[in-house]
């Protein structure tokens, strides 16, 4: 069995190469093309691949968004256009805005090759039950050209993990506002607390109550961790390590070293790149 902490590191590499698509100004255009403007195309573009479903489906599966902020983008972005034609300018905008970042040398290079080819057999591997945004994505086609191929492994994989990590929330107990609060009050959390509210269009009195329910069950107190609250994150931290860590069982410790030898510059020129301004939103 893949050690967990395999899991956690490769992902922190992985996740700037799959994350860049949520801020990247080529899917905005994209997406405007199609006349869905605004965070609408988050929502959309994330959630075709699960095909037509309502908004409360968007909702359980992306989970910590105020659902009000669900409904303004699903289901009237089916109106517009059908989720293939959104995943397929999901697709136009993932190659156009890795050959601008990277450029054509990298995308086109043997590195970019081999980590693909490293990163897909974890992405084929993961199993579907209790995962139903990683499901939706595994039912795509696989792209032909190598650096579209990465990215789709890394989107894979990154659901993969979301998914697990909804299940060891919901198994704390822990509401999609609770959530954010936990979120927000590790120490290791790289967007801060009101980041977190107003990406996620939950309401000042929302995220007070979220932490009057978190104090109420011994959690937190005086608006920081108590023991009891910071060892529920260290568990979530960890369950959703373990629950990433069957999919990575297809590849040795030295390949999973290998890919992120290759991906690191990658992610890094992006985290670089200033696409990332605003990190948060997604």
């Amino acid at each position: 069995m893949t050690d967990p902490d395999v899991a956690r590191r490769t992902h922190r590499t992985l996740e700037p190469f799959h994350g860049m698509i949520y801020f990247a100004p080529e899917a905005t255009e994209e997406y405007e093309a199609l006349g869905i403007a605004g965070r609408d195309g988050y929502f959309a573009s994330r959630a075709a691949p699960m095909g037509r479903v309502p908004a409360e489906v968007v909702i359980a599966t992306f989970y910590n968004f105020n659902p009000d902020l669900v409904r303004h983008a699903i289901p009237g972005a089916w109106d517009r256009a059908d989720p293939a034609e959104i995943v397929a300018a999901r697709w136009r905008a993932v190659d156009r805005a890795l050959r601008s970042t990277l450029g054509p040398e990298v995308v086109e290079g043997d590195e970019m090759a081999q980590a693909a080819a490293l990163a897909e057999g974890p992405a084929r591997a993961g199993s579907f039950g209790g995962r139903p945004l990683f499901a939706g994505h595994a039912a795509l086609v696989w792209p032909d050209d190598a650096h579209l191929r990465l990215w789709h492994a890394t989107t894979l994989l990154r659901e993969y993990r979301g998914d697990g990590h909804i299940a060891a929330l919901v198994s704390e107990g822990l509401g999609p506002c609770e959530a954010l609060v936990s979120h927000a009050l590790d120490e290791d959390a790289p967007v801060g607390a009101e980041v977190l509210r107003s990406s996620r269009a939950w309401s000042d009195g929302d995220w007070s109550a979220a932490v009057e329910r978190m104090t109420a069950r011994g959690l937190v107190a005086d608006g920081r961790f108590t023991d009891a609250g910071r060892d529920q994150r260290r568990r979530i931290e960890a369950m959703t390590d373990e629950a990433a860590a069957p999919a990575w069982d297809v590849l040795s410790a030295d390949d999973a070293t290998r890919l992120r030898r290759l991906v690191r510059p990658w992610s890094r020129a992006l985290l670089e790149s200033g696409i990332f301004t605003g990190m948060g939103r997604a």
